[in-house]
């Protein structure tokens, strides 16, 4: 076993060159996307979560802890996202910044606590830019300008996008610009585009919508005459179906929330996933 082990050692040493770039370690692909983005050439950024993976029950391996270890680097969401986080910090000597900092909050319904899907909005990532770009000019201050040239190159995309959402919402009736989803993942999208908000159940609620709550968004979907419904693609779209049925509303798609996908699939970077969704509820809402 030991003999394996070191020829395992030199094979790694003698293989692929290890990049020599610091290395930024963010909690889930999301983060990994924007902050490759800006960082660019001269950091390697890595996820703890893969792709598709939930992120707000994850459960740190003994690999990752070790990952941490060797990050320059770590970036979070904050906004209670990452319960598991702050244990996993315990032993990491890293610097930690997150991404989120700075964001004006809103509650989730019923509680006191922040609703952590502020990336959901392009306004917020701009946000989420900065203070990656701040945090990336602190450990490479000899990229500094690079830094700088991404991070304003990713804010006129993101300006874009968002208005892009705008004008294609500003032909509906006020009543009809309405985001009705299985969670309320969406407060923050819904906010800085002007929309009204309903959901199934809030953020981090049981994944069953109860007969009370389906009960609901079928009298909002039926008195505002909204004419789409949508769902998230982590959660089963079956209570939204019977929105839809009760009502003759359609059902405007799956939304893509707390995960990219495999560069294959359909939403391979943050850029993708926002852009589908704005599409999407655009799509849907228009008819």
């Amino acid at each position: 076993m030991v003999a394996s082990a070191l020829l395992l050692t030199g094979c790694t040493a003698a293989g692929p060159a290890e990049s020599d770039e610091p290395v930024v370690l963010t909690t889930f692909t999301v983060l990994a996307d924007i902050a490759g983005a800006v960082g660019g050439e001269h950091v390697r950024v890595e996820s703890i979560t893969r792709p598709g993976a939930e992120v707000h029950g994850y459960e740190p391996t003994p690999g990752d802890i070790r990952r941490a270890a060797d990050a320059s680097l770590v970036i979070d969401n904050g906004l209670g996202l990452e319960g598991w986080f702050e244990q996993f910090l315990a032993d990491v000597d890293a610097p930690r910044v997150e991404a989120s900092e700075g964001i004006e909050t809103i509650d989730i319904e019923g509680t006191d606590r922040p609703n952590p899907h502020a990336w959901m909005s392009p306004a917020n990532v701009e946000v989420y830019v900065e203070n990656i770009e701040a945090a990336l000019a602190e450990l490479a201050p000899e990229h500094a300008d690079d830094f700088a040239a991404n991070a304003e190159a990713y804010r006129a995309e993101l300006q874009q996008v968002q208005a892009d959402l705008e004008s294609g919402l500003a032909g509906l009736p006020e009543n009809e610009r309405a985001l009705v989803t299985c969670e309320g993942a969406f407060s923050y999208l819904a906010r800085d585009a002007g929309m009204t908000e309903h959901y199934l159940w809030p953020v981090n609620a049981e994944q069953q919508a109860t007969p009370q709550q389906i009960a609901g968004v079928i009298d909002t979907v039926d008195d505002d005459g909204i004419r789409a419904v949508f769902c998230e693609s982590t959660v089963s779209d079956a209570p939204m179906q019977q929105v839809v049925e009760a009502t003759g509303a359609s059902f405007g798609g799956t939304l893509y929330v707390d995960s990219l996908s495999e560069a294959d699939g359909p939403v391979p970077s943050y850029l993708d996933l926002i852009r589908h969704d704005v599409d999407t509820i655009v799509a849907g809402l228009d008819g």
